[in-house]
């Protein structure tokens, strides 16, 4: 063999070489570090997205980490403006909206998310952008005892107005209670006073939020809400519903597992109905999502997965094994979404819920030191409550409270 035969040999061995280690090399670095939130107890289902979704996408790679609820977002914060975030993050709206306006997060195409429910991207707006998909949603609903509405003579209250009309008579025919409203728990009276358009600082002394917290007043002067009101959290609300004390709560569908679990009887004479809005009409709802980090080194390919993870098949798939309510717009036109058994209180529930997405804006929405805003007007609702000032000088002492936390 002469000399040029083996240095065609030992070029086409050193090329060969070459180009095998830079596929490797490009397979290696092509690993998409994805974070979710507490879903340990789902791991059979994600770690089959995941196979599915690298079957189908051979070049890509997943590496899914899961981190504690409590932990979430500071470890993403941490993560997200180090040069080595993980690509895919599992968060709420709000933190994720944070991010966004720090200009952490990775702006989503505006065409890439036509799969979802338009009310829920439209909530999801930053500034008129998408820095986030959906993943999946809650929502709350009415659940009453049948046999206290049906003593009273009453339809089931659809606002908050109807719920202040009904309340003698419920009381009066029945020795129950209405409702106990947690009003001084977290943001609840926020996210009510969004329902008539004054949750934000500068309307919360407005005539209409007067009106709103004068109503919850006169009841409790009256004795129509329980005592406790001025104390009392959603699950506290639920062991006075399940004993009977109170004709109705609003809460999540999750909530009748734990009356047919505690309360087997109560359960037996519980039904569902759509969940108490106000003057706007819009509902309530909780959404967990995906953002990219600005500084992922795969974008494209932290974005196919998301979107991948949230088609209309593994979105049926998670529902049928939890609570929660799918964000894609054909699951949620599937028949899992749109019809029940009338014998299937769940079914029903969930039914509810999914419907109630197609009306959630105006959302609510949380801002830098929110629970010093919850502070200063749960403090305003429980002096509201216990006559202590005019309603009026009480929420423009909120107001100025609040306003002072933006300064």
């Amino acid at each position: 063999m002469n000399k040029n035969f083996w240095i065609v040999i030992i070029s086409t061995f050193i090329i060969l070489t070459g180009i095998f280690f830079v596929f490797n090399k490009k397979q290696e670095n092509n690993e998409v570090v994805f974070w979710t939130l507490q879903m340990a107890d789902f791991a059979p289902y994600i770690n089959g997205v995941i196979s599915d979704f690298e079957t189908e996408n051979p070049e890509i790679k997943i590496k899914w980490v899961d981190v504690p609820f409590s932990e979430g977002e500071k470890r993403t914060l941490a993560s997200v403006l180090s040069d080595n975030p993980p690509d895919l993050v599992n968060l709420n709206p709000d933190f994720s909206a944070t991010l966004a306006h720090k200009g952490a997060l990775y702006e989503i195409p505006s065409e890439k998310v036509s799969q979802y429910n338009n009310e829920i991207m439209e909530s999801l707006k930053t500034d008129g952008k998408y820095y986030s998909v959906p993943w999946y949603a809650t929502s709350a609903i009415t659940i009453y005892n049948k046999d206290l509405i049906s003593k009273s003579g009453i339809s089931v209250p659809k606002t908050y107005s109807q719920v202040a009309q009904t309340a003698q008579v419920v009381k009066s025919k029945t020795g129950a209670y209405i409702m106990l409203p947690n009003i001084t728990e977290n943001d609840t009276i926020l996210k009510i006073l969004n329902k008539y358009g004054t949750s934000t600082f500068d309307k919360i002394n407005s005539e209409k939020a007067v009106e709103v917290l004068d109503m919850f007043k006169y009841l409790y002067s009256k004795d129509l809400i329980p005592k406790e009101t001025v104390t009392m959290t959603l699950q506290e609300s639920l062991e006075k519903y399940m004993s009977g004390n109170i004709a109705l709560i609003n809460a999540g569908a999750n909530f009748l597992n734990m009356i047919k679990e505690n309360a087997p009887s109560t359960y037996a004479k519980t039904d569902v109905s759509h969940q108490i809005v106000g003057e706007l009409g819009q509902n309530d709802f909780s959404l967990m999502n995906f953002v990219i980090p600005l500084r992922a080194k795969h974008k494209d390919e932290a974005l196919k997965f998301a979107l991948f993870l949230t088609n209309d098949k593994n979105q049926l798939e998670l529902a049928k094994m939890t609570n929660v309510l799918a964000v894609n717009d054909k699951t949620l036109k599937n028949d899992f979404y749109t019809k029940y058994d009338n014998n299937d209180l769940m079914a029903k529930a969930r039914v509810i819920s999914a419907k109630q997405l197609n009306k959630i804006t105006p959302t609510y929405r949380t801002q830098k030191n929110q629970k010093d805003i919850n502070n200063i007007m749960n403090g305003a609702v429980q002096e509201i409550l216990l006559d202590k000032d005019s309603t009026q000088n009480i929420l423009n002492n909120a107001n100025k409270s609040w306003k002072n936390l933006i300064d």
